[in-house]
């Protein structure tokens, strides 16, 4: 609707200053004749809205121009209080804020708005943890945050997945984000995207040095580059087995990011899936669905498997001899069994009364 889009143009100019006609359209995917027709519509209504032309041109309001808009619709609150989830407030240390923010809002709605936001902070919960993921690490964001705000570069002290020890990295800092729970840095390195798991950061420390971030990008762009790479990246090894089938829902709930296609069901007990991993030695992640899954193919993925069972054979076998040997030693020695005999009398304690 027209008003919707008028409403919208006001917000953006109020929060953004001066903004490009051609960015407004792009926004409100609207033509940029468009935009203007309702620039004449605001400036009509009594909003003090201009345009300039030229490179630096663009649609601004008069310096000091500010309006309260409290018109939310009844959806629109609703979906505001269904933001006072834990998570992301609570690991930035904004629970409070995000309260105190909450409750204005609740002020300022019209009257009839306001059971319905009300009842949707009680019957609306978003958790961000994942089924049996185990207890999370501690992060600490506080210096991240601060180099994030403060446009500074940050020296970091980061283990890499595999390695024990950290290493050092200057970066300068796009922003955070919070994916399904876990919270990352997106900071260029030399000049190239690069994702730190903020769980992984030994140290940080924020430099005087301002920020060196690459003209023209920005934090939404950097994270779809680099989410882009961790999902399309090349598999080194496809993998055909088969699931029983009272066992494939948990099949996909722990795997399903490997899976190359939805699984094949042709009837019977089995069904036949198709999997993408990184190289032959992930294969081995399958031996937790025990005697349930079955690799078909390649070969090498099946000797894997088998090297991998063979060896946990192996251990668990010496273990057995070694309880054996143990259980010969007390059998044939039952002193080793009895309880030890102390060293100095022990006193029974008062004779008991007659």
């Amino acid at each position: 609707m027209k008003s919707d889009r008028l409403l919208s143009v006001l917000l953006l100019l109020q929060t953004r200053g001066r903004v490009p006609a051609a960015d407004l359209a792009a926004r409100l995917e609207v033509s940029v004749r468009t935009i203007y027709r309702d620039i004449e519509s605001l400036s009509a209504a009594g909003v003090p809205v201009y345009a300039e032309r030229g490179r630096h041109g663009g649609i601004a309001l008069l310096p000091g121009f500010r309006t309260d808009v409290t018109g939310l619709t009844t959806d629109e609150a609703r979906a505001l209080f269904v933001l006072a989830a834990e998570g992301a407030h609570h690991a930035l240390g904004l629970d409070d804020a995000l309260g105190s923010a909450l409750r204005k809002v609740m002020a300022a709605l019209p009257a009839p708005h306001r059971p319905a936001a009300e009842l949707t902070s009680r019957r609306i919960l978003v958790d961000p943890g994942r089924w049996l993921s185990g207890p999370r690490p501690d992060v600490e964001l506080d210096a991240l945050h601060t180099a994030v705000f403060a446009d500074r570069r940050l020296r970091l002290r980061y283990r890499h997945s595999g390695e024990t020890e950290p290493r050092t990295y200057t970066v300068d800092p796009y922003g955070l984000v919070s994916k399904a729970g876990t919270w990352y840095l997106v900071a260029d390195r030399r000049r190239r995207a690069r994702l730190f798991r903020a769980d992984r950061v030994a140290e940080a420390t924020v430099l005087d040095a301002p920020v060196r971030r690459r003209e023209g990008v920005e934090l939404a762009d950097a994270w779809e580059a680099l989410r882009r790479q961790v999902e399309t990246r090349p598999a080194g090894l496809r993998v055909t087995a088969r699931v029983l089938r009272t066992r494939l829902d948990l099949f996909v709930r722990i795997l399903g990011t490997a899976l190359v296609e939805p699984p094949r069901d042709t009837g019977g007990t089995w069904v036949t899936v198709e999997l993408a991993l990184q190289e032959l030695r992930a294969v081995r992640q399958l031996l937790q669905f025990a005697t349930s899954l079955e690799v078909l193919e390649p070969p090498e993925a099946r000797a894997e498997l088998a090297r991998a069972a063979a060896s946990v054979t192996d251990l668990y076998a010496q273990a057995r001899t070694a309880d054996a040997r143990e259980a010969d030693t007390r059998r044939a020695d039952p002193r080793q069994t009895a309880a030890p005999v102390p060293s100095h009398p022990v006193d029974p304690g008062p004779e008991p009364a007659p």
